[in-house]
């Protein structure tokens, strides 16, 4: 059996190799959890293999792919390593997508079989006639479906699946060979499908199996599995035989219940859900002393909320700052440095980050630019769009090639970068440069606010200005003036909101990002 540090050393080992070296060496250790499932890794190896030769009995060859658009169970886990098994690439889907969106998602993927459930297929509906056989774009048949619940929205997955392997032929895959196609979020606009190779999943399970994973973690997955952000712990938990923990639905007191039956001792939480169990009734840190680490990323983590979660939750916390498309990343271990919680910390071993002007040259020293970054992890490109490919490729005067992020940063003299916001999002008000994200800490810190978005709207008087969309908390009240009194004493006035906006919620994705391209569109009236 291999130790952890020597799986981590190796220079690329395909994932689906290190499932069956634990169910070789491990056979009866717990791969997977749900609230009424359970797989040893024998068990989840031996469904892998039935899954990935029932790919081969339906003709699917090497580097085809296939789609799965449901939520959270065991039956997609195996069909998304028994995909990898066979050399197929996966395309997860997410499932508030709409109905249009994943139609284009299906259509640039030409993803050979869709895995769905009722919910997805109720909501294709619409869109059902134009998926259909034999056009030039080599679309899958609407029927080329198989269901993974008790509806009948396709052939049932225990129908599908073949009843042995033994037909299974393996097939082994090349650090370059393409793993996934993970489509952006579309925050920005419609989604891209974004091409991550088995060379690049293996440097990021490296790098985060590096915090002490090994085959006694238990990591707590309560993000969806179509999310880039869940699978960076899904897949070096298996890489290095430990227990998968897999909520269908986040929910902060049953993750509680959880992690103390379970000790767990990982878990990726995007902001909003520490948010919320932070401030939930069950919340006892003494109950979670298993934890060895927690993570973070996708979205803001605000400052004073990391210093609650390292006050009150033991163990370490890392906040990662990257993209689905690679390039460079930043760590802020903020247990070891609790004087930079404003920060997404530094560029991880490896990662060479930069920032750059309007001119495309890097800017100076402490002054904003846009971050870009180069590693090993990262995407071959996007899915049949090479000019959207380029669109997001910086090459430094060597030649080197980085990833453009569209976000605006700065480097504090200790080599931590702050960002300030997504360079789409700054507002030029009077021709002067405002950047949300100041606005939306100060907002925070007023004792009323939940949470607060600001965007830039258009004004006649200044061309644009920022308007603040406002949560307050649960039995407050509050009027825009003694915001506005509030804000106006902290900012410069350039930054002082036109308008203060009080909502429910605000407009998030699925993994947690704030939709600010929705906020844009509603009707606010400025001067």
């Amino acid at each position: 059996m291999m130790a952890a540090s020597e799986i981590l050393e190796q220079k690329f080992i395909a994932l689906t190799q290190l499932l069956r070296l634990h169910a070789q060496t491990r056979p009866e250790a717990m791969a997977v959890l749900t609230e009424d499932e359970s797989l040893t890794y024998r068990e989840l190896d031996l469904l892998v293999d039935r899954v990935a030769a029932s790919f081969q009995r339906d003709g699917l060859l090497p580097g085809e792919a296939i789609a799965i658009c449901a939520g959270s169970c065991v039956a997609y886990l195996a069909i998304f390593f028994g995909a990898l098994r066979t050399g197929l690439v996966v395309s997860p889907l997410a499932p508030g997508s709409t109905a249009d969106q994943l139609r284009a998602m299906l259509h640039d993927s030409r993803a050979r079989l869709l895995f769905l459930d009722a919910g997805v297929a109720a909501h294709l509906a619409a869109v059902a006639p134009s998926i259909r056989a034999g056009d030039d774009a080599g679309w899958p048949p609407w029927s080329a479906r198989v269901s993974l619940d008790e509806s009948n929205c396709g052939v049932p997955f225990g129908q599908w699946l073949m009843r042995d392997s033994q037909t299974l032929r393996l097939h082994l895959v090349a650090a370059a060979d393409p793993f996934n196609i993970i489509y952006s979020s579309g925050t920005t606009g419609a989604p891209k499908g974004i091409v991550q190779s088995h060379g690049m999943r293996w440097g990021t399970i490296r790098m985060i199996g590096a915090y002490e994973f090994d085959q006694h973690s238990v990591t707590l997955v309560s993000t969806p599995l179509y999310s880039n952000t869940t699978l960076v712990t899904v897949f070096p938990t298996v890489a290095l035989g430990g227990t998968i923990v897999l909520m269908a639905k986040f929910d902060a007191t049953k993750l509680l219940n959880l992690a103390i039956s379970k000790r767990a001792t990982h878990a990726m939480l995007v902001p909003v859900q520490y948010q919320r169990i932070m401030s939930a009734d069950a919340f006892e840190a003494s109950a979670l002393s298993s934890f060895r680490m927690k993570f973070s990323t996708s979205a803001p983590f605000a400052a004073d909320l990391k210093a609650d979660v390292l006050a009150r939750w033991p163990g370490g916390l890392v906040e990662f700052y990257g993209m689905t498309e690679g390039g460079g990343v930043c760590a802020l271990e903020a247990h070891r440095h609790p004087d930079k919680l404003g920060t997404v910390g530094r560029p991880v071993a490896g990662h060479d980050i930069r920032l750059i002007g309007d001119d495309l040259r890097e800017v100076p020293p402490g002054e904003v630019g846009e971050v870009v970054g180069h590693s090993a992890a990262m995407m071959t490109g996007y899915h049949n769009h090479p000019e959207k490919t380029a669109e997001v490729e910086w090459f430094d005067p060597t030649g080197k090639r980085f990833i453009r992020t569209g976000d605006l940063g700065r480097f504090d003299p200790d080599g931590f970068l702050t960002l300030l916001d997504r360079k789409k999002d700054m507002i030029i008000t009077g021709g002067f440069n405002v950047y949300p994200a100041d606005i939306e800490t100060v907002l925070r810190e007023h004792p009323l606010v939940l949470e607060a978005a600001v965007v830039g709207v258009p004004s006649r008087r200044w061309g644009e200005t920022p308007v603040a969309f406002v949560v307050l908390k649960d039995g407050t009240r509050a009027k825009a003036e003694d915001l506005a009194a509030f804000v106006n004493a902290r900012v410069a006035k350039v930054q002082r909101p036109a308008a203060y906006e009080f909502v429910e919620s605000l407009p998030r994705s699925g993994i947690g990002k704030v939709l600010k391209r929705e906020l844009r569109e509603r009707p606010v009236r400025v001067e």
